[in-house]
């Protein structure tokens, strides 16, 4: 990897250049949402000509690619730090999370919410997404399991390529699941405004749902 200093002043400047673009696009996709991103919106906020910008992205899915990577790495990143400093703790990632989603919606939503209409990710932020759900996996592994397997784990064990390639028992597999549906599911409608005048407190219902999850099995 070439390191800052031996970038050459061009290819810094394109690397500032890209950043400014992919900023722009955050704040368009905080506005409009991912699907109405322009670059042509873009390039002229930036005061640059359309096929100036295309220098730099090919087009639209290139930057929403970019963006993506962005995302995955960045939660990726948080996970890996978080398990690094608590033991592979369940409970402390699914802070992670919730911070993390906190943090920035609109990133959460680009990699959690609904598909971009018309794009396809590529192969390589699937392997990022399955590098955040390997440390799910390892700490789920490591929690006592006890109790009869369940018709749900026996599926698991024929149906695991989501894992891939994980040596998790079934069991582990299936907390993991539990753990990212319900607490996803908490996230997003959160995040969506969808408590908002419940008189519900989002956190305590989160908190709520992770201690059910850590205490017992997933069944």
């Amino acid at each position: 990897m070439v390191n800052s200093e031996a970038k050459t002043p061009r290819e810094r400047y394109r690397a500032q250049v890209r950043t400014e673009i992919k900023q722009r696009a955050w704040e368009q996709i905080a506005t409009a949402g991912a699907s109405a991103l322009s670059l042509n919106a873009i390039a002229k906020q930036m005061g640059m000509s359309g096929p100036a910008l295309y220098r730099y992205f090919g087009g639209r899915d290139d930057l929403i690619t970019e963006l993506v990577r962005d995302a995955y790495r960045s939660l990726a990143d948080a996970f890996r730090a978080t398990s690094e400093a608590s033991g592979a703790d369940v409970t402390a990632l699914a802070h992670a999370l919730r911070a993390w989603a906190l943090r920035d919606p609109q990133r959460y939503f680009l990699i959690y919410g609904t598909p971009v209409p018309g794009y396809q990710a590529p192969d390589d932020t699937t392997a990022i997404s399955s590098e955040i759900m390997a440390t799910l996996l390892d700490a789920c592994a490591a929690l006592p399991s006890d109790g009869p397997a369940t018709p749900f784990e026996a599926h698991l064990e024929g149906h695991r390529d989501w894992a891939a390639g994980h040596p998790a028992p079934p069991a582990a597999l299936h907390r993991a699941l539990a753990f990212w549906t319900r607490l996803h599911g908490v996230l997003s409608l959160e995040l969506a405004g969808h408590f908002s005048g419940m008189g519900i407190d989002p956190a305590q219902l989160f908190a709520a749902e992770l201690d059910d999850l850590a205490g017992t099995s997933a069944t």
